[in-house]
């Protein structure tokens, strides 16, 4: 005797929230009911292609099922918020129907990417035999195109990702047409992309989504950690305007390279740069500190970042003279005074890093010595 499950999975929960069914559903009529009552209140759900298409897979199953053999469909709901929650939900209510009917194989039908996420969830709980996606059959032309581009800016899950890069190259284009020497805004185009493709191939998306909770956090705090992130804001847009001053003065720099002029505007943004981050790294510290995170280690990123502002502005201040046809005279009192501050950075982060480490091993040791009961 063989129990097939046909299972069909709504990710993002568009049948509790357009027809108020909650999930599971389990039963031919209780899933045909569900299909008709989303068929109603969305026409252009492909949640409903996919329900049909679990009833019609069963259908056929029970068609040229043996007499001992028992099939079953289902459907299961997750939420709105896709993600964790979403993926919560539909192993709650797979564990429902695998109590109920106790399946041994399962048949997965479903309408895209989305909702094949929610795959490792079902096969840690129960075998799945076969995989099939529902496409729907749509005209090609221009007008299918035009269909699926306003769908797509009518759904809140694709308007930010498909308007916002849009609206910010549009915008840089306008201000580099505008603007005077605006060829530099145009030509951060390129750089944006570079970044967002470097970000997606390294996988930054968690850590990114991590840090605007850390701000999120942050303003929720107290005043201070506020001002100290409005702050951040501030220099950063300070630091731009730096740079945009120095790309413009072209009386100034109007027979220099490109080289020294974006080495001169680097220079002179620097600090604000570094405002900023220190900044920011004081209010996320204070946000720590008020959950009772906060560690010692959190001391070195201070040193560290010391270490990168004076060796990128001894960098650049050698770098400037290169590149303005000045002699760089090597010795003793030159490298001396150019370098002392990085090599004093250095032992003083050498020296902090040698303290946190062992305060915090100390902490370490102690809290593994304490008895948490039997």
């Amino acid at each position: 005797m063989v129990r097939t499950l046909v299972l069909t999975v709504d990710r993002d929960n568009d049948l509790g929230v357009k027809a108020a069914i909650r999930g599971p559903v389990l039963g031919r009529k209780p899933t045909i009911t569900a299909a008709i009552k989303l068929g109603i209140a969305d026409p252009e759900e492909s949640d409903t292609n996919a329900i049909l298409g679990a009833l019609h897979h069963y259908d056929r199953l029970i068609e040229n099922v043996d007499s001992n053999d028992e099939v079953e469909v289902a459907i299961l709901t997750g939420d709105v918020r896709v993600g964790p929650r979403s993926d919560r939900a539909i192993a709650s209510q797979l564990d429902e129907v695998i109590k109920e009917f106790q399946p041994d194989v399962a048949i997965l039908v479903t309408d895209g990417a989305d909702d094949e996420a929610s795959m490792p969830i079902i096969t840690s709980r129960i075998r799945v035999d076969h995989v099939e996606k529902i496409i729907v059959r749509q005209s090609k032309g221009i007008e299918s195109t035009y269909y699926y581009i306003a769908k797509a800016i009518d759904d809140p899950r694709w308007r930010a990702r498909l308007l916002v890069p849009i609206s910010i190259f549009l915008m840089i284009i306008g201000l580099g047409l505008i603007l005077p020497n605006g060829k530099v805004l145009i030509g951060i185009m390129p750089l944006l992309v570079g970044i967002w493709i470097l970000s997606k191939g390294l996988g930054w998306e968690e850590q990114l989504e991590r840090l605007m909770v850390d701000l999120r956090d942050s303003a929720q705090k107290g005043i201070f950690s506020s001002m100290l992130w409005a702050m951040s804001i501030f220099s950063v847009f300070l630091a731009g305007i730096t740079m945009f001053q120095v790309f413009s003065d072209v009386e100034a720099y109007s027979g220099s390279s490109n080289a020294f002029i974006w080495t001169t505007a680097i220079g002179e943004a620097l600090q604000w740069l570094v405002v900023a981050v220190f900044s920011f790294a004081l209010a996320i510290g204070i946000v720590r500190w008020g959950e009772g995170t906060y560690t010692g280690r959190s001391m070195i990123l201070f040193g560290r970042g010391a270490i990168v502002y004076t060796i990128a502005d001894a960098s650049l201040g050698v770098l400037i003279l290169i590149l303005d046809s000045q002699s760089y005279i090597v010795n003793f009192d030159t490298v001396s005074k150019d370098w002392s501050l990085p090599l004093f950075t250095l032992v003083l982060y050498y020296l902090l890093k040698t303290a946190v480490e062992s305060i915090t091993k100390e902490e370490e040791e102690l809290s593994n010595n304490k008895f948490w009961g039997v």
